[in-house]
């Protein structure tokens, strides 16, 4: 139970780090929920300085990362599967990103640091997954549209990587239940979608 405890406070505290809010104070001396989406992701940092974007995306990917590894450090020597464990630090990761509790609980919207977690879980699904993303912006030009589809393709694609599911259920249950917290965060820009009214990739808000 303990190893449970520290695991989930630790995964929590590594993906409530808001690396974009803290680029954009640091290097611009802005506050980035102030501009564009208002959102503290690479997407909405990117417009303040693409650079920054970029390390922004690699950094919430690497907290992700961070998590799961050291979940996996903590449980390999416990009577627990090292699996299921990395999969709560995912979604715990995950769910510190959305809800940071030094930005009062309003963060990003979990995608890049999803894919960083699920990378050391399933790094082939997510690499297709990516390989999604890539081909839905460049046909549509709508980021939000490839991260909802990218999310929502990962459950999925983690089955047919693994073999029968047996006990990896827990971490597809994982899983799944974190593309639905992404893809809910996302429900202003489903609503947009719908509406025809989203923004496309190079215009001012996504």
């Amino acid at each position: 139970m303990s190893t449970f405890l520290i695991v989930a406070g630790l995964s929590y505290l590594l993906g409530s780090i808001p690396f974009g809010y803290l680029l954009v104070r640091i290097f611009r001396g802005e506050d980035v929920r102030r501009s564009g989406s208002g959102n503290i992701g690479a997407t909405n940092v990117s417009r303040k300085s693409p650079a920054l974007g970029a390390v922004t995306l690699l950094l919430d990917a690497l907290k992700g990362s961070a998590a799961v590894v050291v979940a996996y450090r903590l449980s390999s020597s416990g009577w627990v599967k090292p699996l299921h464990v990395m999969a709560m630090a995912a979604f715990l990761a995950v769910g510190g990103h959305i809800f940071p509790i030094w930005l009062k609980f309003r963060g990003g919207k979990g995608v890049a640091t999803s894919l960083g977690s699920y990378l050391v879980i399933a790094p082939k699904a997510v690499l297709v997954a990516v390989g999604i993303f890539i081909v839905v912006v460049a046909i549509f030009r709508y980021v939000s549209l490839a991260s909802i589809i990218a999310v929502a393709s990962l459950p999925l694609l983690f089955i047919f990587e693994t073999p029968p599911l047996d006990d990896n259920w827990i971490t597809l249950l994982f899983m799944t239940i974190t593309s639905l917290l992404i893809i809910g965060r996302h429900h202003e820009n489903i609503r947009r979608l719908l509406a025809g009214s989203e923004s496309r990739v190079g215009s001012e808000r996504t």
